[in-house]
């Protein structure tokens, strides 16, 4: 493993996410923004303050009375008032429990420090109720008043934060640094108080990502180290240590962890005491060490800079942010709701590289920039962004995209060549099924992140999907951790598909499937190379689908090596699939879609079967998800099928499926957001079907049309770009699309080529009230073998 010596200097994320022209009229949209949206039904997304993909993320850890949960994955549950620390970094929108991340809370406390907070495993003492009317957020913002009569303010810039807290009058006033209270506990931990200069350092390693509910001792594990610093605006008057269940008042240092399991009571922190006040706490956050940390927080957050200022200038960057696309019309509820997904799509991927270029490398080394590279970007919840974040990513940010392209090849080529499906910062986890890295790096390329070594990214992709390894092989963390970037590897090789019988694998037929959405996207780049041999080569292994598509039943099955269907087959089952069922994942044929209707026994009895996915038997709206042989609009398998009638010469019933889905799971309440974000991929579908379009092939950049939402959007890329999409008579009568013009040419296409993306370009519709069936209906985007 080579150690990177070279050294770019490294711009902040406010340089990287690039002004707006100043030639193009900024709207003010934060005020558009609600962080609430999402902090229930299992959104899990979390409200604090935060910049676009920013390292740092300052925002509160709710309680039920159990210091080893939050109430959600994100730390922060709408209908917990109840808050035992604010954590310094966090995960937008994950699943597993109890989360991860949430690192280093912060808890101020208006009263006397007498017993371990560690000790206080069910919360009683050292936590706050609140409630929502003394509370509010906005982007780069956070405040709550605590029922304790703490105010707190929050405010971040990319590797920094700076917190205002006021106490009551006449009551002590401490600040608690639970260290190793992460959100899925820590291996270790420690603090060190510096009284004299007013500062409180150290540190926590963090990892076990789900690995409470799976994988065992082999993923409770740790795989990074956050270093902090805090300065503060006045003297210190006391202070203290404690570990598990004893307190050290006057003690200077302390350490000791969690562990992932069985924390309860476990663990250690220190506080800090001044005068009752008001106090200003200025943190800085590094993964390489605390020196680093500290310049973090002198470039970016001086003595200079004052709460407010800081808080000005985060909002600031996220109006540029935001204005990367402009929507005209909608009524103010869709705004809201649009330009809050547009805010969860930009929190991730989160910045990991220090002022000085340095970064955690994933075997825990230090490195620094690649040549060329502006910044490294940590955690890839590859399973989920594949099919639509890294999308929306590469559109509005293509350079940040390329950046984070590179980062997950640097990162992979540390692991002697290894890509991980679920990075967490630069942590393998192994977490969900398939290799997404291809059509992740496949669909920003296409998308025009080209500011990376994509030569070697896919050489070392292809090695991945062709020289099986012993991860492959091998079943330590299955079912839902798996080491293996390719499962089964040698006899999906061999079989032309993932056999049931010992397939290291969550699921046979799903990884099946993934794996074919990863040769396909592989085939893609190979295209793109100028590489026929390899385009041809995983053109024909795009195909492999037909080897789990059982002809009698016409479903995906599990199916052993030995050629046998798996028995008791009911549509409806999950055996062999991955948080969903056969009827779901029937339809994960992106690159297929025609292939797949033919297999079905042609288009018209496909279009049959997708009526029954959306509607039940008596033709009403089933979109909620509870019935496992229909739509789930909450998990990934599901969400690009709503566009998949327009590949069989239907686009009106796509314009009135995606209409029905945006009017009615999309809303402005703290269930807004119908299922878990997932670092922004539920956020970045909304986002394309409101502007009527979408990457319904995740590794091409061709774009399948809707009836947008809006009467006119402008995405004003990065690079210059500028795509315009006008409908006049949008409304919420008018979902169907009469006609379309594209660069003032008519257009029968219900999709648009990806000159569109490169070049920029204005799409122009004409919408009704009732359906033209015949629109769009003859030309079927393309597909495999186009």
């Amino acid at each position: 493993m080579r150690f990177r010596t070279l050294f770019v200097a490294c711009a902040t994320v406010a340089a990287t996410v690039a002004a707006v022209s100043p030639a193009a009229a900024q709207q003010d949209l934060s005020s558009f923004v609600n962080p609430f949206i999402g902090t229930t039904n299992a959104g899990n997304v979390y409200p604090g303050a935060v910049r676009p993909f920013g390292m740092l993320s300052w925002s509160p850890t709710t309680t039920r009375g159990d210091q080893t949960g939050a109430g959600a994955a994100g730390g922060y549950q709408y209908d917990v008032r109840r808050i035992r620390g604010f954590g310094l970094t966090h995960l937008n929108g994950t699943g597993c429990t109890p989360g991860a991340s949430g690192d280093i809370p912060i808890m101020p406390h208006a009263g006397d420090v007498t017993s371990s907070p560690s000790a206080d495993s069910t919360d009683q003492v050292y936590a706050s109720n609140f409630s929502h009317a003394n509370e509010s957020a906005s982007p780069g913002y956070y405040r709550v008043g605590l029922d304790s009569g703490v105010n707190v303010e929050l405010t971040a810039t990319e590797r920094t934060g700076t917190g205002r807290f006021t106490f009551p009058a006449g009551r002590p006033a401490n600040l608690l640094f639970r260290t190793s209270n992460s959100l899925n506990g820590s291996g270790n931990a420690s603090v060190r108080i510096d009284p004299a200069g007013r500062r409180v350092t150290g540190s926590v390693d963090g990892g076990g990502f789900c690995g409470r509910t799976s994988g065992g001792a082999a993923n409770q594990r740790v795989y990074y180290r956050l270093f902090f610093t805090a300065e503060f605006d006045r003297p210190i008057t006391s202070y203290g240590t404690w570990r598990d269940g004893t307190l050290s008042p006057g003690s200077t240092s302390g350490q000791g962890g969690e562990g992932f399991t069985q924390r309860a009571g476990k663990g250690s922190g220190g506080y800090v005491g001044f005068e009752p006040g008001t106090v200003t706490a200025r943190v800085g956050i590094s993964y390489v060490s605390v020196a680093n940390a500290q310049a973090n927080l002198a470039a970016e957050n001086p003595p200079s800079s004052g709460f407010d200022t800081v808080r000005a200038a985060a909002r600031a960057q996220w109006e540029q942010a935001l204005n990367r696309i402009q929507a005209t019309g909608g009524t103010t509820a869709q705004r809201t709701v649009f330009y809050t997904a547009l805010y969860h799509a930009l929190l991730q991927p989160s910045l990991a590289n220090d002022v000085n270029g340095e970064y955690l490398g994933s075997d825990l080394r230090t490195y620094r920039l690649s040549a060329g590279q502006t910044a490294q970007y940590g955690t890839f919840s590859g399973w989920d962004v594949y099919r639509s974040q890294v999308q929306m990513l590469a559109l509005l940010e293509p350079r940040v995209a390329g950046d984070y392209a590179q980062s997950l090849l640097n990162y992979a080529d540390q692991r002697g060549g290894e890509w991980d499906r679920w990075l967490h910062n630069n942590g393998k986890t192994a977490v969900m099924s398939g290799d997404p890295s291809a059509p992740a790096i496949a669909g920003m390329y296409a998308f025009g992140a080209d500011n990376f070594d994509v030569q070697k990214a896919f050489a070392s992709l292809v090695t991945a999907a062709t020289v099986p390894t012993a991860n492959d092989t091998s079943d330590n963390g299955c079912p839902i951790q798996c080491p293996g970037q390719r499962p089964s590897l040698d006899r999906y090789q061999s079989l032309h598909y993932v056999p049931s019988n010992s397939c290291h694998c969550w699921g046979a037929a799903a990884e099946t499937l993934e794996d074919v959405t990863a040769d396909y996207a592989l085939s893609q780049l190979a295209k793109k190379l100028g590489d026929s041999t390899r385009q041809q080569q995983f053109e024909q292994r795009a195909g492999y689908w037909r080897n789990v598509f059982d002809p009698s039943v016409r479903y995906m099955r599990n199916r052993a090596s030995n050629g046998t269907w798996a028995p008791n087959f009911t549509p409806g089952t999950g055996t062999g699939f991955v948080e969903g069922t056969s009827a779901q994942y029937t339809w994960m044929v992106y690159h297929d879609v025609t292939g797949l209707a033919a297999a079905m026994g042609g288009k018209a009895a496909a279009a049959a079967r997708l009526d029954g996915f959306f509607h039940d038997q008596n033709g009403n709206w089933d979109l909620s998800g509870a019935d496992p042989t229909r739509y789930d609009a909450g998990n990934e398998p599901s969400i690009q099928t709503p566009w998949q009638y327009i590949y069989l010469g239907r686009p009106y019933q796509t314009q009135e499926t995606v209409r029905q889905i945006v009017d009615t799971l999309w809303t402005t309440g703290t269930g807004g957001i119908p299922g878990n974000d997932d670092l922004g991929t539920m956020s970045s579908w909304y986002l394309f079907a409101a502007m009527g379009i979408y990457p319904q092939v995740p590794s091409r950049a061709e774009l399948v049309l809707s009836a947008p939402l809006f009467t006119k959007v402008e995405i004003r890329r990065a690079n210059g770009k500028t795509i315009v999409i006008e409908a006049a008579q949008a409304s919420s009568q008018n979902k169907y699309v009469q006609s379309l013009s594209v660069n003032g040419t008519a257009s029968n296409r219900a999709w648009a080529p990806e000159s569109l993306v490169r070049d920029g370009g204005r799409l122009t519709y004409v919408l009704g009230p009732t359906p033209n069936k015949t629109w769009g209906a003859t030309d079927t985007p393309p597909q495999l073998g186009g």
